[in-house]
């Protein structure tokens, strides 16, 4: 009896341990990284290293208009400066005949002073300046007041310059960071586990084997689609690598019709339409603020270059966050 109580003891302790067993968590010694974690993770930083790229090619624009500005008040402070000094020849030439006969001594220091404010505050003191005629003193401050104004314009606006060359470079260091915290989210996937996130990230669409457009819009619509498959490169403008605004600039160009490179200075680029009256070639436009476009190809479908990861390719019309339309040309 003691003996059948024993082995009965022993198997309940043993099914209590498998039951035991059974109940505790089984846990993988290292967790392997969600998939979707990192996808929305490696979406979020391309875009973040594309609105950082928008803002620098809007800031290379403001450059580009800050250096003709510059170029037009230097010019504007050379023909002043001229004039400047064709007035002083011409009072110095004045004090001269009427000082014939007197010492050089005086007129001389006001003659070759080269500095036009110690010329002007020379000829307010001179003595017997009376004898000038009024209107040349005048004249002389007014225009070098002028040269004084146009030269501070021109240091404001080099000032200007220099402030936005500073931004573009903090934009680029930015860009470069998204890019590198997206590579080294992808690093720590496996190989198949990467191509599979690459592929499945996209969002692209299965290609129309044609689109309806005419005019201008068909040439546009025409080089946009021949650009399908070619990589994305942020602040690239082609031949085989595009960025968002870079492959519509371009597509339009081909068209006839320049645009700037930049998603929110296309918006501005044309009469805007509604979603409902879109037609192929019409630009399309995504996030607030903007920071992406693409073109409109039909059927509820666009042509646009994507990210790093998908480079260019067709995707639906609302795949992202709609904004507007605005139809160029």
């Amino acid at each position: 009896m003691n003996h059948d109580r024993m082995r009965l003891g022993s198997a309940l302790l043993g099914i209590t341990a498998i039951a035991a067993i059974g109940l505790i968590p089984v846990s993988p010694a290292q967790a392997d990284p969600d998939i979707k974690d990192v996808q929305a993770k490696v979406d979020r930083l391309y875009h973040e290293a594309e609105q950082a790229s928008e803002r620098y090619n809007d800031a290379e624009l403001d450059l580009a208009d800050l250096r003709k500005d510059l170029a037009a008040l230097r010019a504007d402070e050379q023909r002043q400066s001229d004039k400047l000094e064709a007035v002083r020849d011409e009072v110095a030439e004045s004090i001269l005949r009427g000082y014939q006969g007197e010492s050089i001594s005086t007129v001389g220091q006001v003659v070759v002073s080269d500095d036009p404010g110690a010329f002007l505050g020379q000829l307010s003191t001179m003595s017997g300046f009376n004898d000038l005629q009024d209107n040349m003193f005048d004249a002389y401050s007014t225009e070098l007041e002028a040269l004084d104004l146009r030269r501070e314009a021109t240091a404001d606006r080099a000032a200007e310059i220099a402030d936005t060359t500073d931004e573009l470079a903090a934009e680029k260091s930015t860009i470069d960071g998204k890019l590198d915290d997206a590579k080294d989210l992808l690093a720590d996937l496996e190989a198949d586990e990467r191509e599979r996130l690459l592929t499945s990230r996209s969002g692209t669409t299965r290609m129309p084997a044609s689109v309806p457009a005419s005019g201008r819009a068909a040439a546009a619509v025409s080089y946009a689609m021949a650009q399908v498959g070619d990589a994305y490169v942020y602040g690239a403008t082609g031949d085989s690598a595009f960025d968002c605004s870079g492959l519509t600039m371009r597509a339009w160009g081909a068209a006839g019709v320049g645009l700037p490179h930049s998603s929110s200075a296309q918006y501005g680029s044309g009469a805007h339409v509604s979603a409902s009256d879109l037609q192929p070639g019409d630009l399309v436009f995504y996030y607030s603020p903007i920071s992406h476009v693409g073109m409109y190809i039909g059927n509820g479908l666009i042509v646009h270059a994507a990210n790093p990861g998908t480079g260019v390719a067709v995707a639906g019309l609302y795949s992202m966050p709609y904004v507007g339309a605005v139809r160029p040309g």
